[in-house]
């Protein structure tokens, strides 16, 4: 592994076409991460420059589809990894196409990240987890803003999906939810605690095994009735009940969130599928407005039953969020998926522009593959 001197790189930053592939925050979360864990400086141009408004921003005429939901996690993101590391963050703005980032060392200690909106908390995870495992002591997180958002996994979905499979690499997080938060105004509060650890293992996840039961929670919250949460379980098992050949045994829970658990009106489901081997699969949706609860049930049922049609050991939602962590990993890591997504992709190409880590993609008959990666080893001698 080429060693990496921070004070050397200090002013020669390593530019990052912001507008490929996926072209939005996967970039910016994945080249955020490794440059504050390798200490290479980076400047991400071309931010969104595929998108009808480009850069980070909204406009007023969309502010609540945009500014509630999309930019405020990415660039609090950013925000919370420059305060991890003590780095600096230029272009941390709305209307900005071009950030610059040069990272410092890691740091242990209590930090506050808030979207102020209801941008996703999961995701603000999901950019600062591989930082906070790295840090010299251990690290407590409040993170405020959305727990259920558009266009990010829900945090049922990082506690009973992301974690469990996390555990594989040798990495455990406490993660306690106060307050859940939901569209427009967001509100919901998660902590966040973790211990560091020396090296992550790599995974061998190539046998799914058989699909042994399904669980689920179909949830109500604020002014929406509780009766909701049981159309959409319904409609859900009904769903996968017809589409599976053979019984397995399913059951979804409903659950109304009190004034007292969560903030605003919100409802949603998530399905997992578990298997043999210990793997899970999700399928998720949240209710909209105009949309009927019997939808909302058979969208996550669906997505249920596209991620396990192709034997994967991971769904379409966790194969990017692990690809960083097999990175990092000692050794070579395997995970088996179904077809891949631009998220994937797109993680994986910055991922061999920042690191020196090695993907691999098999491709199977069934239109699944399995991503092999020969993982950095992280974390190695840095010279600094």
């Amino acid at each position: 592994m080429t060693t990496t001197s921070s004070s050397k790189n200090e002013y020669e930053l390593i530019e990052i076409d912001g507008s490929v592939l996926e072209g939005g925050g996967q970039i910016l979360r994945i080249a955020t991460v490794c440059s504050a864990l390798l200490h290479k400086p980076i400047q991400v141009k071309k931010i969104r420059a595929g998108r009808d408004k480009p850069g980070l921003r909204y406009e007023k005429k969309i502010f609540l589809c945009i500014k509630y939901l999309f930019w405020p996690q990415h660039l609090t993101g950013l925000q919370l990894v420059r305060d991890l590391c003590g780095g600096k963050l230029q272009g941390d703005f709305v209307g900005s196409t071009e950030i610059k980032f040069i990272p410092n060392q890691l740091r242990d200690g209590e930090f506050v990240a808030d979207t102020k909106t209801a941008g996703s908390v999961a995701l603000l995870i999901q950019v600062s987890l591989p930082c906070l495992i790295f840090s010299p002591g251990q690290c407590k997180v409040v993170l405020k803003g959305g727990t259920d958002a558009e266009f990010a996994p829900p945090m049922d979905f990082i506690l009973e999906v992301l974690n469990p499979a996390l555990a594989n690499f040798g990495l455990t997080f406490d993660c306690n939810i106060t307050r859940r938060g939901y569209y427009p105004k967001g509100g919901g509060e998660v902590i966040l605690i973790t211990t560091p650890i020396k090296e992550l293992n790599p995974i061998n996840f190539e046998n799914r095994g058989n699909i042994d039961k399904i669980t689920g929670k179909s949830w109500t919250a604020g002014g929406v009735p509780k009766h909701v949460s049981e159309r959409c379980s319904n409609s859900a098992t009904i769903l996968l009940k017809s589409s599976i050949k053979g019984h397995i045994p399913t059951q979804i829970s409903n659950v109304f969130e009190t004034k007292q658990t969560a903030f605003g009106d919100g409802c949603g489901i998530i399905l997992m599928a578990h298997t043999s081997n210990g793997f899970r699969l999700a399928g998720t949706a949240l209710g909209k407005r105009g949309v009927q609860a019997e939808k909302v049930g058979e969208d996550a049922a669906t997505m249920l039953l596209n991620n396990i049609q192709h034997e994967e050991c991971v769904d379409e939602h966790l194969q990017d969020q692990l690809l960083i962590f097999m990175a990092l990993a000692k050794g070579i890591s395997k995970m088996r998926t179904g077809p891949l997504t631009l998220h994937t992709q797109t993680a994986i190409h910055v991922i061999q522009l920042l690191t020196d880590a090695k993907f691999t993609i098999q491709n199977l008959d069934n239109g699944g593959h399995i991503i092999e990666c020969q993982g950095i080893g992280y974390p190695f001698n840095l010279i600094t």
